[in-house]
Formats: C-alpha cells, structure tokens, sequence
C-alpha cells in the first residue's frame, strides 16, 4: 500500500460548511449621530426582525427569513436607532418563559420588547382560519386564563426587558361598538384582576370605543391606550386628545398601515421593504410631537413601525429619529435621560 493510499487514523473529511450567522450591517455617521442625541426614554423599534429585504439595512449578508427569525434578533438589535422590537407571533399562539428568555438573552439591558397578547384573551369570537367570526369566544376577556398564559411567561422570561404588553382588540362586533358601555364594563374587570406591575397598553381597533368612559377604565387600572397608525381609527393626535390621562406618563405607538391600504395590498406594494415608497411625513411629525412631550413629563416611550406603514421599517425609525433630534434642537433640549434612566411611574 503507497503511502498516499494508507489510512488516517483520523477523519480527515473535511467538517461541514456551517451556515453563517448574520450580522449587524454598519450604519452610517449620520444615523450613529441621530442614535447618541435621541433621549434614552423614547425607544424606537420594528415590528418583528424577519424581513431578508433589510440587507444592508439592518443586515450584513443575505439571509432567509427561517434564518433571521432564528438568528437575527441580536444583529437587530446591534442597530444604534433600534431599541426595541415588537413580537406579533404571541397574538396567535402562547410562548414559553424560556422562549421569552431566550429573547432576552439576545439583547442588552437597555433594549424592550413590545408584546402582543393572545388573540383568545381579546377576540370576542372565534375564528376560523379564513378569519371568519364563530361562535363566541369563552376566554375573551377571562384575566386567569390571560395571567397563566400570557403575563406570567412574560413576566418571568423578559424580565427588566418587558415593555408594553399590549391587548390588541380586533373589530369587536355591532354588539359592543353600539353599546361601549358594555365593552369597557367588560375590560375594567379585566384589568382589575391583572398583577400590577408590568406596563399594559390597550389597543382597539373600533372609533367608537374610545370615548371618555374607556379612558377613565385604563387611567384607573395605570393602563396605557396605545396609539395606533391604522385606517380604522382616528388620527394619532387625535388619539392622543381624548386618552390624554391613559398616554401622559407611559406611551406606546404602533406604526402599522399606510392610509387607504388593506395588509395584503400594503405588503405586494412594498415587498421586499428595503426603500420607503409611501412616504407620510404628517403621522411622522405627530409622533415625533407626541414622543417629545412625553419625554418632557419625563415619561417613557415605545413605537413600534411596520414595514406596511411605509415600506421599510427601520428607514421609517431614521427619519422619526431625525424629526424627534430635530425638535430638541429647535428648542435648545438636551436628551434630558443620557443616563438610560427608567423614568416609568412606580406600581404599588
């Protein structure tokens, strides 16, 4: 046997090629700028991470969307404007306090994650998978099944990285909207029930429903209305009018369709959402009114944008961080948090 034919005593093959974590893409000098004068106590964040589209964006390499839902929530993260995230995935089905944990784990202190509440503790009907209204819902609104299944995991797994955990109301139905008396009976119970402590936003996706009576309900449970950019409501500022006293010290936005657009219309336009294509600088210039003025209460801030808002989400958070930069600089303010301090109100 020649000595080029012997065997080796060891497996010289060589290993497999493993697949190639994605990276935080570098950003430029200006967004490193817009990132060191944005207060700490207003977050900026997407909604989900998962998006191949924002190579170059966010991201350092092409990657699937399996990979980047795996893999790219640290590299997100590493983004110098993006200090938050926003998990829809928990609106259809519970995850665990280890699946939380591992979220945390790929984050540091500072960053907060906006959470979706299960579907089953704010849809008043059960749906088909077509979306199609059933019979009703047992669990809507039942607060122990909500706190075994919802806030607990998240309590135990997030931890300090907790941000809104948000109760997104779908169209509730001619029964409740004709009578908001009712609905908002329903949900001042249920908030009762719930342990202080965490930050609960509520969202609703029925005009009618914000009225004074379901202001007073989240201003007596520490509750926040969460602002919401969708076609069924009216405008943010507007928003921000009638829930005055359920936004002052804790505000959460979520930044989720461009007007006149159904979802799937919104995504077939803007896919592959790595360029603004719609762009809405007047929901711009309210939010980054809204974030400076609770910064001023020394409150605390979360916005959360989608790609169907405008296109792409994370150039959406550039030019909202340069509207927020540019008003503190118009008015002579520093950040007035450069410490990172948590200036939400304390719960007994």
């Amino acid at each position: 046997m020649s000595r080029d034919s012997q065997y080796s005593l060891f497996d010289t093959a060589p290993e497999p090629k493993r697949p190639s974590v994605v990276g935080s893409t570098p950003t430029t000098e200006e967004v490193r700028s817009l990132a060191d004068r944005m207060p700490r106590s207003i977050r900026l964040g997407t909604s989900s991470w998962s998006f191949p589209g924002w190579q170059g964006i966010v991201y350092d390499r092409k990657a699937t969307q399996s990979h980047l839902a795996k893999h790219g929530l640290s590299a997100c993260a590493k983004h110098p404007l993006l200090r938050a995230v926003g998990i829809d995935r928990t609106y259809y089905a519970p995850l665990t306090a280890n699946d939380f944990r591992e979220y945390a784990s790929s984050v540091d202190d500072g960053f907060r994650f906006l959470v979706k509440a299960l579907a089953q503790v704010t849809d008043p009907h059960v749906r088909d998978a077509g979306g199609r209204v059933g019979k009703e819902n047992p669990l809507f609104l039942d607060a122990k099944f909500a706190v075994e299944e919802v806030v607990a995991p998240l309590v135990e797994g997030l931890g300090s990285r907790a941000g809104p955990l948000v109760f997104q109301f779908p169209p509730v139905g001619d029964a409740l909207t004709r009578d908001p008396s009712r609905f908002v009976d329903l949900l001042a119970g249920f908030l009762a029930q719930l342990p202080r402590g965490p930050w609960y936003a509520v969202e609703i996706r029925d005009r009618e429903l914000l009225c004074a009576e379901y202001v007073a309900a989240l201003a007596s449970a520490g509750a926040s209305h969460c602002i919401n950019i969708h076609p069924r409501m009216p405008a943010p500022r507007r928003q921000a009018e009638v829930a005055e006293e359920a936004v002052r010290d804790r505000l959460a936005i979520r930044w989720m369709l461009h007007s006149g657009l159904h979802y799937d219309e919104a995504r077939d336009r803007y896919s592959p959402f790595n360029r603004l294509v719609d762009p809405d600088p007047a929901s711009r210039s309210i939010i980054a009114d809204l974030a400076v003025r609770t910064m001023r209460r020394r409150g605390e801030t979360v916005i959360i944008a989608n790609n169907k808002a405008e296109g792409c989400a994370p150039l959406t958070l550039v030019e909202l961080a340069g509207e927020i930069v540019a008003r503190l600089d118009a008015h002579g303010d520093s950040s007035g948090d450069e410490t990172g301090q948590d200036h939400r109100p304390k719960k007994n």
